[in-house]
């Protein structure tokens, strides 16, 4: 997700703003921001046929083993959708209506990727359940290596080339479905080393998240299984749809005036521009030259 700096609010973001009070008349004091930020929620649904791999696919230990990797799964029939203007839940019932639509008999397997937010989590958990279709929930690999990257910064110092060893050995530990016993060995080491609560803090926070979002790092299976374990189709959507467009310096949109930029981007995006660009020249043209006289019946003057 990507931020955007709208200059008429939601009534969320609205009533937020209106609670904060700047310090200074003047200027902004530490931590204050010029301009509300609202965030854009995005989603993509693909199909992809199932690619097998190992964790030594993932982490390759040799230059021999990244040449043998087996690759992963080719992305086909991407979709894409975005809004600021509807919240999670929305978005999230708006994947499910297309996944549905490719499915409608839940012949397939359902495979929903995510970074981890909890809402995010709860909402297709709340989706699924509605519409009575199986789904596995992935928490995206690479959000869990930042979260390792930063708990390895608590054991050694900056440019030790010791760390990338360190890193690679939890997260092949992680692949191998041992998250859990990766979060005690690191709060482990921390208690070991005598560090500090701030300077652990990096490692507490990382143990924790393995620990909380365990049920969502089946990787064994996952790759056993033959599916994808990262999120670089909606990464990449981030970009293109709303970041590319929304976020240029000195921008500033409306609420109305960014939900039809991503809405239209998303269209484009999808190869849907000529049907709907069809679409809304008739909606124009029966708003302007037919929706007033539908019998047909045009009055003159006397």
């Amino acid at each position: 997700m990507w931020s955007c700096a709208p200059t008429r609010y939601s009534p969320a973001t609205a009533a937020a703003a209106g609670k904060a009070t700047p310090k200074l008349a003047t200027r902004l004091s530490k931590g204050e921001k010029r301009n509300r930020k609202r965030m854009a929620e995005v989603g993509t649904v693909y199909d992809a046929s199932p690619a097998p791999r190992t964790s030594a696919d993932i982490l390759p230990a040799t230059d021999d083993h990244r040449a043998r990797a087996a690759p992963g799964p080719v992305t086909n029939n991407k979709w894409l959708t975005a809004s600021v203007a509807c919240d999670a839940a929305q978005v999230v019932a708006q994947i499910f209506a297309e996944a549905e639509r490719r499915d409608p008999d839940h012949a397939r397997t359902w495979v929903a990727l995510v970074d981890g937010n909890n809402h995010q989590i709860d909402r297709i958990t709340a989706e699924a359940r509605a519409r009575n279709v199986p789904v596995t929930i992935t928490i995206d690999f690479i959000h869990v290596l930042e979260y390792l990257w930063r708990a390895a910064w608590c054991f050694f110092a900056e440019g030790d080339p010791a760390v990338e060893a360190w890193v690679q050995d939890k997260a092949r530990a992680v692949l191998a479905g041992s998250a859990t016993k990766v979060a005690g060995a690191i709060r482990r080491q921390a208690t070991n080393a005598g560090l500090e609560p701030t300077r652990r803090a990096g490692a507490d926070i990382c143990a924790r998240y393995l620990t909380k979002k365990t049920p969502y790092l089946d990787y064994p299976t996952a790759l056993t299984n033959g599916w994808p374990i990262a999120t670089g189709v909606i990464e990449g959507a981030c970009r293109h749809l709303v970041k590319d467009r929304m976020d240029i310096t000195g921008a500033r949109w409306g609420l109305g005036g960014a939900e039809a930029i991503l809405k239209l981007r998303a269209v484009r995006s999808n190869g849907d521009l000529d049907a709907y660009w069809s679409y809304h020249l008739a909606q124009e043209q029966h708003r302007v030259h037919r929706s007033r006289y539908a019998d047909n019946t045009i009055p003159h003057a006397a």
